[in-house]
C-alpha cells in the first residue's frame, strides 16, 4: 500500500530538519508540483540558499510565490522580502509591502516589524513615524 501524501509531507519536512536536502528535493518536489504549500515553501528556501542544490532564483521565487498564494504565512512574510532587497525577485516595495501586509493579518511580527521599519524609512512608502510605532506595537503585542 502507498504512503498517504501527508506522510511524504512529514518525511519531507524531517529530512529537510535534518539537513538531509537531497532527500527533502526528492520528497517535496512532486508534492510541490501538486500544489502542497509547505512542500514548496520548504523548496523555495532549499533553491534560494543552493541547499543540497544550486542556487536557483527562479525555482525559489515561483514555489515561494505559490505558496504565498496559499497563504503560507511564512511564504508571504518571505516573498515580501524577496521584494523589499531585491532577491530572487526584481525589488519592488510596493509589492513587499502587499506581502508584508497580508503575512501581518497572519499574525507574523517579522512582517509587522517590516512594515514599520518600512514606514520608519521612508522605504517604498512616505515616511510616517506614527505609522511606524503603529506596525511595531502590533508586532510587540503578538
Amino acid at each position: 500500500m502507498a504512503e498517504e501524501p501527508n506522510s511524504y509531507l512529514a518525511d519531507g519536512i524531517a529530512a529537510f530538519e535534518a539537513k538531509h536536502f537531497a532527500m527533502a528535493i526528492q520528497i517535496l518536489s512532486p508534492l510541490a508540483d501538486g500544489g502542497e504549500a509547505e512542500a514548496q515553501f520548504r523548496l523555495a528556501i532549499i533553491h534560494q540558499n543552493g541547499l543540497g542544490t544550486v542556487v536557483n532564483e527562479s525555482r525559489a521565487f515561483e514555489n515561494m510565490l505559490n505558496a504565498a498564494k496559499q497563504e503560507h504565512p511564512l511564504a508571504m512574510h518571505s516573498l515580501g522580502f524577496m521584494y523589499l532587497e531585491g532577491e530572487c525577485a526584481t525589488q519592488d516595495y510596493a509589492l513587499a509591502r502587499h506581502w508584508f501586509e497580508k503575512a501581518a493579518k497572519k499574525n507574523m511580527p517579522g512582517s509587522m516589524m517590516a512594515l514599520g521599519m518600512m514606514y520608519s524609512e521612508g522605504q517604498g512608502v512616505e515616511q510616517d513615524a506614527q505609522k511606524a510605532q503603529y506596525w511595531y506595537d502590533q508586532a510587540n503585542n503578538v
